[in-house]
This record gives C-alpha cells, structure tokens and sequence, in this order.
C-alpha cells in the first residue's frame, strides 16, 4: 500500500496523524508526507527565510522518525495558499502522479483557518486534476478517484469522526516526531503559555476513550462520488 498524507504546515501531519502514518509504515506501507506552507510566518522572532529552512529540516527529521519514505515542501508561504491558484494545485497533481498511493489524508475541509481549509481543497482538486491527461505534468496520470480521509482538526474542535485508528503502540514514537518542531513547540510554551505537545497527547487520549483505546486518532471520509473503496485503507 502507498499512503499520501498532504498537510499545511511542517508539523500538522504529526499532530492529527502522526501515530496513523507510523502504524502503516509499521504494516509495511509506504508513506509519503507533504506540506504546502514551509512555515514561515510560525514565530514572532525569527525571520521568514531562516524560520522556513529551520522548519523544513524540523519536518524532514520528523518524517524520519514515523517512517515516511520522503516528505515534500510545496514551498508556499504562510497566509498566501489559494486554491484556486492552479500552480500549486498542478504541482499537487503531478505528486499524486508521482506518489500513485491507494489513500489520501488531508485536512477537515472545515477548520480553524483559511491556509488549512485551502490545502483541504488544493488536495482534494489535485488528486482529481492528477487523472486528467492534457494538463502541463512530469509523471503519467494516474487515478483521479483516490479515496481521501478528512484528519482531526486541532484539539477536534467541530470534528466528529467515523473511523479511529488505536495508535497505543505508535503514541511515543508520534510524540517524538512532534517535538522534533522545536521551533513551534518553544515559541508556543514560551510566547503563548501553551504546552502544545501535552495538548496533542491529551487529544490521542481523548479520542482513545471515545473507541475503547489508550490513545487513538480520528477521521472521517470524504464522501463524494466515486471516492468510496470496498477496502479497509486506514490501519488496523
């Protein structure tokens, strides 16, 4: 199985899905991880140009650490993702072709903020425009119908899920990729007075009590036609 999780910021994948994406890399998947902001806005301090190459290696040592065979910087800076810019939509589709995975996670397409709720979108026309032939592209098309899960929104404000993946087994090495975005984590407990790491083990814990797990993460499909598979494609 091929396994594509697209998210906005360097280290939004490990926060909703990081224990997920390790328990399929345990299972013998491969699994790919992207973001399309690079992060430059994340701190009150730093200065875009450095911030965003500090958190591209953040991102790489973190994918590392849950398995993933490559992670992939879309390079768009932070508050300027725009679905409708067909750059970065085509630069998504031609992943899609590049990747070919039998599932796609992404952002809820109803979140906290615009550059969330963009990359929802820019994923999910992306993987459509990946099966059309005539479009600018390096790789050969590929599906255009891949099924695609909606992740946890952040502290799963206005998210229920259908589908809980039991990541017990996986929960240390989540958190270890997490804490690899310093520069996040830091400025947060510094700037904000916010242990962000605790919050994200407490939302695992929370959505575990919700389906009978110590720690589980939640999502739901998205169902529009003909994304729907007779396959069981998130982990058991």
């Amino acid at each position: 199985m091929r396994v594509l999780a697209i998210g906005c910021h360097p280290d939004d994948l490990e926060i909703a899905c990081g224990g997920t994406l390790r328990k399929y890399a345990d299972q013998g998947a491969e699994v790919y991880m992207g973001h399309i902001a690079n992060g430059c806005q994340g701190h009150v301090v730093i200065e875009p140009g450095p911030l965003a190459a500090m958190r591209t290696l953040e991102a790489e040592r973190s994918g590392a650490i849950l398995g993933a065979k490559e992670v992939h910087n879309f390079d768009v800076d932070d508050l300027e993702i725009n679905s409708h810019d067909f750059a970065i939509m085509d630069a998504v589709a031609d992943y899609v072709r590049y990747v070919r995975p039998d599932v796609i996670i992404t952002h809820n397409d109803d979140d906290y903020m615009l550059d969330h709720t963009e990359t929802s979108r820019i994923v999910t026309n992306g993987s459509f425009c990946s099966g059309i032939s005539h479009r600018e592209r390096k790789y050969e098309p590929f599906s255009s119908f891949i099924p695609v899960f909606f992740m946890d929104t952040l502290a799963g404000v206005n998210f229920q899920p259908t589908h809980y993946v039991d990541v017990t087994a996986q929960i240390d090495r989540k958190m270890e990729a997490l804490n690899c975005h310093e520069s996040q984590l830091k400025w947060m407990l510094d700037h904000d007075g916010i242990d962000f790491a605790d919050m994200v083990k407490t939302c695992s814990k929370y959505r575990g009590y919700q389906c009978g797990a110590a720690f589980a993460e939640g999502f739901k499909p998205y169902n529009v036609y003909p994304r729907y598979s007779t396959k069981n494609l998130l982990p058991d």
